[in-house]
């Protein structure tokens, strides 16, 4: 996850799917029911449970200008039930609210391990249907007002989050990136910006990955220039890529980001 300049995470478990067969994913997801366009369905915060916010979100007048990828370092469970995935948004809400003291959620999504798409701050959803403005949010340090935050539920640090979910990410991305105009290039993960090993070891390891997956599902080419393995890779040709890769240098351990044990079920 993602969180203001102290950050409080969590603990590891289970995952199940290999680099390889996450690199295939793409190929296999290419004819669901979402189109990029459609986007997947998302449930909104009224349908899971979501407390008011302590004062009014504030909606931006920007478009974002990238995606930034998180994971919530909780048990990776095998509980990949609908009713899970809200206590869930409940859990974060309420760790951000009442522990960190902010409005609300801090992210715009979560994706559970169920594979549930939810909105986390309030306005979120409709900002993204709308397509020309973004709420701002409290998921990554100086990018609060210029990106979207998703949190993936699980801690990736040594496992790869379940297929679904994997496969969800990467629809929710190519929604996002088709209704603000983003290249699949501009998906980031947290510690490309802030001192965290968030997303994780291994769900950052499949960044590039998510990039192809990404464009392929948007239908356009990928020229990413944070991929080393990209033939057409230039590392020199992103601005903002090529800031992060001179100041960043990310711990090896987490950081305790959030939600302390009594949280969740």
């Amino acid at each position: 996850m993602t969180f203001s300049a102290l950050h409080t995470r969590r603990s590891v478990l289970t995952g199940g799917f290999t680099l390889a067969a996450a690199a295939a994913l793409p190929l296999a997801a290419a004819g669901r029911a979402h189109s990029a366009a459609a986007g997947p369905d998302v449930i909104g915060c009224a349908a899971w449970g979501a407390r008011a916010p302590s004062e009014p979100v504030v909606v931006l007048a920007n478009r974002p200008e990238r995606i930034i990828v998180h994971h919530t370092a909780t048990a990776n469970v095998t509980d990949y039930s609908r009713q899970r995935a809200f206590a869930l948004a409940r859990a974060i809400q309420t760790y951000h609210m009442d522990a960190q003291g902010w409005i609300d959620t801090g992210q715009h999504f979560t994706v559970s391990r169920g594979a549930f798409v939810l909105e986390g701050r309030h306005n979120s959803l409709a900002e993204l249907r709308a397509g020309t403005r973004q709420v701002r949010a409290a998921h990554c340090i100086g990018q609060n007002t210029v990106s979207i935050g998703i949190e993936n539920e699980g801690t990736y640090t040594s496992q790869a989050p379940p297929a679904a979910q994997y496969a969800m990410l990467a629809d929710l991305c190519a929604h996002i990136c088709g209704q603000y105009g983003l290249p699949a290039s501009e998906i980031y993960g947290h510690r490309d910006f802030n001192a965290t090993s968030c997303p994780g070891d291994r769900l950052y390891a499949l960044l590039p990955a998510l990039r192809k997956d990404v464009a392929t599902r948007l239908g356009t080419p990928l020229q990413d220039p944070q991929d080393p393995q990209d033939p057409q890779a230039d590392p020199e040709s992103d601005r903002v890529w090529d800031l992060v890769r001179q100041a960043s240098n990310p711990p090896a351990a987490a950081y305790a980001e959030y939600l302390p044990a009594g949280l969740l079920p």
